[in-house]
């Protein structure tokens, strides 16, 4: 009998395994892009995501059909010293996602930089951007194009 308990309790591990668990999930609320002007070589991506757990984003990409590069990157305001007040965009390599907390991903703060756009980005247009996270999940989401 003990041996059954035992075999239960490992595939019932195996099976919360393979289902996640609840672990480590994050929720990703409006994924969604600013159309871009026909010259346009870069875009960004926002969104609101939520983690179960402590986590990180660590990366994203897309379709090459949509842009050879993608970057996680923050707008911060340049001191007076450095830039007379103006804003600048850095890429960062991660961005904390406490456990329950909603991290925006918003114009002015941490977005997803398209680099190298392979076409203008369209109102109305969506296509598919991987998510990467420091927990080794991963997660594909539908980014729909928006008026800027």
């Amino acid at each position: 009998m003990t041996r059954r308990l035992l075999m239960a309790l490992v595939a019932l591990a195996l099976v919360a395994a393979a289902c996640g668990g609840g672990d480590g999930a994050v929720a990703v609320e409006d994924p969604w892009a600013r159309n871009s002007p026909a010259m346009a070589t870069a875009g960004a991506v926002y969104m609101d995501l939520t983690a179960d757990a402590d986590d990180a984003l660590v990366g994203a990409s897309v379709d090459d059909s949509i842009a050879a590069v993608v970057e996680i990157h923050e707008t911060s305001a340049m001191g007076e010293d450095d830039g007379g007040g103006m804003m600048q965009m850095s890429p960062v390599e991660a961005v904390a996602l406490p456990a329950g907390e909603t991290v925006n991903l918003e114009p002015g703060g941490f977005h997803v930089m398209l680099l190298d756009l392979a076409a203008p980005l369209e109102v109305g247009d969506t296509f598919e951007l991987t998510l990467e996270f420091e927990s080794g999940e991963s997660q594909t989401v539908e980014v729909e194009v928006r008026e800027s």
